[in-house]
């Protein structure tokens, strides 16, 4: 199954960062790729379920996912219960990188759910899940960061991004 790992260092403390994270429903509010994300069941204060619509590559992607958050840990786990890949599973963390910095990072497993064409479309979209939760994150960075400042093509901040198999 495809793996898409992508990290960005930011000038935030790990609980403001941590905080930023989990409030996933003000994200349409801060990332451009994100059209909607609702709180559609609240369990306790670590579970809940959320329902997703994402601009990937000119499409929307929807789905609805299970989360469990670890609030200590500054991690949060989800699984696709519904939705339009075959499977979609990961995490977001917060870890501590200096005084006043955190790492920041979502790691995702997936697979597109058509076994014919998996070969041939796994690795377009592994890089565009990449490419989305690269601009998530630094859409996250502007946010904690408080300024805004025009992506260039391949610059900006320094996002870690790899995708392996």
């Amino acid at each position: 199954m495809p793996r898409v790992d992508v990290e960005l260092r930011i000038a935030a403390p790990p609980d403001e960062a941590w905080a930023a994270v989990a409030d996933v429903e003000s994200y349409p509010g801060c990332m451009d790729n994100v059209e909607s994300v609702t709180v559609v069941e609240r369990g306790d204060a670590r579970h809940r379920t959320t329902a997703w619509s994402v601009h990937l590559k000119g499409s929307v992607l929807c789905w609805t996912e299970a989360e469990v958050l670890d609030h200590a840990a500054r991690r949060f786990d989800f699984r696709q219960v519904a939705g339009d890949l075959g499977d979609f599973s990961g995490y977001w963390a917060v870890t501590p990188a200096g005084a006043d910095h955190s790492t920041v990072s979502l790691h995702v497993d997936f697979d597109i759910g058509i076994p014919l064409l998996s070969d041939m479309l796994n690795p377009v979209a592994s890089e565009a899940l990449r490419e989305n939760a690269a601009q998530m994150l630094r859409a996250l960075e502007r946010r904690l960061e408080g300024r805004r400042r025009v992506d260039s093509p391949g610059g900006g901040a320094d996002v870690d991004a790899g995708v392996g198999r």
